[in-house]
């Protein structure tokens, strides 16, 4: 009888750990979807992959102190970077955003927001995502 019993616990943790990996991969699937959904959606409108474009990342942050130290490591790796108060949020006030053109890849893409989830977390905050403008693509004239 108590051999049942450890069978059944054995078989149950196994299944626990079989969908906690399940879950993990799924969330790591998710999060790099939506880079690449992204940057798909811009391809589609004729956004030029080859061009640099102007990328917005979104943070938000838990304290003034936490945002000024996100600036100065963003700003020393060559973003341009803006923060403000926002008055109607209780656990992250500061909102930052930093701009820095550049081409669009998908593994560039994963990479940053892989980084920028790391230094939200590592200061309390949240790392929002990205956007980007449209830049076209240049047609092709007849006759080069």
């Amino acid at each position: 009888m108590l051999d049942w019993l450890v069978y059944l616990l054995a078989a149950g943790a196994v299944l626990l750990l079989v969908r906690i990996g399940v879950s993990v991969r799924r969330l790591r699937h998710h999060e790099h979807g939506y880079d690449d959904r992204l940057i798909e959606r811009l391809r589609a409108q004729g956004s030029d992959p080859f061009k640099a474009h102007e990328v917005d990342f979104f943070f938000a942050l838990p304290t003034d102190a936490a945002a000024s130290t996100l600036a100065a490591r963003l700003e020393a790796a060559g973003y341009t970077v803006r923060f403000r108060p926002i008055q109607e949020s209780v656990e992250f006030p500061f909102s930052l955003r930093a701009t820095r053109s550049m081409r669009l890849s998908v593994p560039d893409m994963r990479e940053l927001s892989a980084h920028f989830n790391r230094l939200a977390a590592e200061l309390g905050g949240r790392y929002d995502g990205w956007a980007a403008g449209h830049v076209p693509q240049e047609s092709a004239t007849p006759g080069r």
